[in-house]
């Protein structure tokens, strides 16, 4: 997708987020009182602004497993990070009366960081741990008495290319207080879509994998660390796994510039775990 083309749909993604966004800022405020509404009414929002993203990205999604998500409900649903895509592919993604967990730094981006602040969803300070661990604490107790789920991004900030971080413990300790199951949701080369610390993007179908729920009824807290690892173990597989298929050709190619299908849903029934 040529530059002229890409910086045309930022335009119409930008003019579509702040139309979306509008709409939905006017409604929250007479539901402030109704934390769990707004939390759904965002979920929604996610529904359409996201998926008007992703596809004015040039992006045709492959979800393997889709039934995943919303029959895993309420669940705590870990995704990689390594695009800004991800953001807008995640919002979609993500079942309605999941609670995401955000960074506190997104309220300085326009319309999709308001969006996030005032309807109810999670905002941390990363760089106070005190804070961090008490505001995970406040929204299991909302996650247990409502009977919602969360949507996390254990990496903590995306990476630059692709390579996975390592995973922090957060999703850990929120499934032993809740005793949700963990779905591992796993993402294939968004970075290669949206460039990092560009406005360039490349056409392409995006993988993902939602794998089957892991029951943490027995996880504990002074064993928090081998949890995360063990979780994130299935992401480096199917990362390596899919790589690998793609490098033979076993993988449709992306689809061409400009040609963007409806979701086509794969369903999976091949264990990881």
């Amino acid at each position: 997708m040529g530059r002229v083309t890409s910086f045309i749909r930022l335009c119409i993604g930008f003019v579509v987020l702040a139309v979306i966004s509008t709409v939905v800022l006017v409604m929250l405020p007479f539901l402030w009182p109704f934390r769990v509404t707004r939390i759904k009414l965002c979920n929604i929002y996610g529904k359409t602004a996201g998926r008007a993203i992703v596809a004015l990205a040039g992006v045709t999604p492959r979800v393997t497993n889709r039934e995943g998500l919303n029959g895993s409900m309420p669940a705590i649903y870990v995704c990689n990070h390594n695009s800004t895509l991800d953001a807008f592919l995640c919002v979609w993604l993500c079942p309605i009366g999941a609670c995401g967990v955000f960074k506190k730094e997104i309220v300085h981006v326009p319309f999709y960081g308001w969006i996030a602040y005032f309807s109810g969803h999670l905002l941390i300070d990363r760089g106070n741990k005190g804070k961090a661990v008490d505001a995970l604490k406040d929204v299991a107790e909302l996650v247990k008495k409502e009977k919602l789920g969360i949507w996390i991004m254990p990496e903590g900030t995306r990476s630059r290319d692709g390579s996975l971080l390592p995973f922090k413990r957060g999703f850990v300790h929120l499934a032993i207080a809740t005793g949700l199951p963990v779905v591992p949701v796993v993402v294939h080369g968004a970075y290669k879509n949206w460039v990092a610390k560009t406005f360039q993007f490349n056409p392409m179908t995006l993988d993902v994998d939602v794998l089957p729920p892991i029951d943490t009824s027995s996880w504990k807290e002074e064993t928090a660390t081998e949890h995360a690892e063990a979780v994130r173990s299935l992401f480096v597989a199917k990362l390596a796994a899919h790589e690998a298929a793609a490098a033979a050709g076993q993988l449709e190619s992306a689809k061409p510039p400009g040609q963007v299908e409806p979701v086509e849903t794969v369903t999976s029934v091949t264990s990881t775990q």
